[in-house]
């Protein structure tokens, strides 16, 4: 039988619709500015997010690395999470490529950091110090909603100190759903958001920064250097286009299997499961039951990650017949 996956939602595949809306897409060269699908991407995902430009990039990843070099210079610093994507998963690049002292908090059981914690870390205008610039919030982080009155709080209190802000909303779209607040709404609170249409919304590949106009030039001529320039983007702005008109709220099923998932599993001796607020499901097993155990779910089937807890993560390719059988992998191997 095919194998299961839920490693990640950036497995799922195009749909036939969708591969569709990608070979129907009008074409132009995108370093030009005249590719006619990206360039209603970009219109359409600002409108929506309430800024005054976008710009259609390969990955969230570089998204988030012009959006830090956009924002700040070199000596500057951005306080971060210390489990957000920006500062652990992306290979160091806003510091290797930027220049850009990263200064990593610890985060709160919800995902939060501390306003404390994030006053402490602002710099004095002080020559000893790197200059703190930005703070940057994920949403969801690790699968957690971040609460709309803690973003309110926390970007009030940086800006308050001159700060500006920038939200990795590579699932934005989950958080939106999962807490009925639109979009517009969790985005409003920063100078930046990056939006990723690979996760959850089925795309092939392809993300957006959304922000000011200013922010936008500033990061096109980033994302030119870093070598992010597109010919006929079109092709992946259109399956973007379609994601948005058509995989939004079919994000709430996603949420739905994850729910299943951790229900099914509860209860298990040396089994502990985190319950889900979106499509991310985390298992913490006793040390006996974790030797080997992705190597031994994958020899039945299932496909998921262990780098430092168990993580399955539900998807549009992944059926609830599908979770089924998961839950009955992993009764029958934990």
């Amino acid at each position: 039988m095919k194998p299961i996956d839920l490693r990640s939602d950036t497995v799922t595949q195009p749909t036939p619709a969708m591969r569709e809306a990608m070979m129907a897409a009008p074409l132009g060269d995108d370093v030009f500015g005249d590719d006619p699908t990206v360039n209603a991407l970009q219109e359409r995902i600002a409108a929506l997010l309430g800024f005054e430009a976008a710009l259609f990039l390969p990955t969230a990843t570089q998204s988030n690395l012009v959006a830090l070099m956009s924002h700040c210079q070199r000596g500057d610093e951005y306080i971060v999470g210390q489990m957000a994507h920006c500062y652990r998963w992306e290979a160091g690049g806003a510091a290797v490529l930027g220049s850009i002292q990263p200064q990593p908090l610890d985060h709160l059981p919800d995902g939060t950091l501390a306003l404390g914690a994030i006053e402490a870390a602002i710099k004095p205008d002080d020559p000893h110090f790197a200059r703190s610039t930005l703070l940057c919030l994920e949403n969801t982080l690790g699968g957690k909603v971040i609460a709309q009155d803690y973003l309110k709080a926390a970007t009030d209190l940086v800006r308050s100190r001159g700060l500006s802000a920038h939200l990795d909303g590579a699932r934005l779209f989950n958080a939106a759903v999962a807490s009925g607040v639109a979009p517009r709404e969790i985005a409003r609170h920063f100078d930046s958001t990056t939006v990723c249409f690979s996760k959850g919304l089925g795309a092939p590949a392809g993300a957006a920064l959304c922000g000011s106009r200013s922010l936008i030039a500033a990061a096109r001529r980033w994302r030119k250097m870093v070598g992010g320039g597109m010919r006929q983007a079109g092709v992946l702005a259109g399956a973007a286009l379609y994601a948005l008109d058509h995989h939004i709220d079919r994000l709430a099923d996603d949420h739905a299997k994850a729910r299943t998932l951790a229900e099914r599993l509860r209860g298990l001796p040396g089994v502990t499961v985190e319950p889900p607020q979106t499509n991310m499901v985390f298992v913490d097993l006793a040390p006996e039951k974790a030797q080997g155990v992705v190597e031994r779910l994958k020899a039945r089937g299932l496909l998921c990650t262990g780098l430092y807890r168990m993580r399955f993560v539900t998807h549009l390719d992944v059926s609830h017949g599908d979770i089924a059988r998961a839950v009955q992998i992993l009764r029958d191997t934990l």
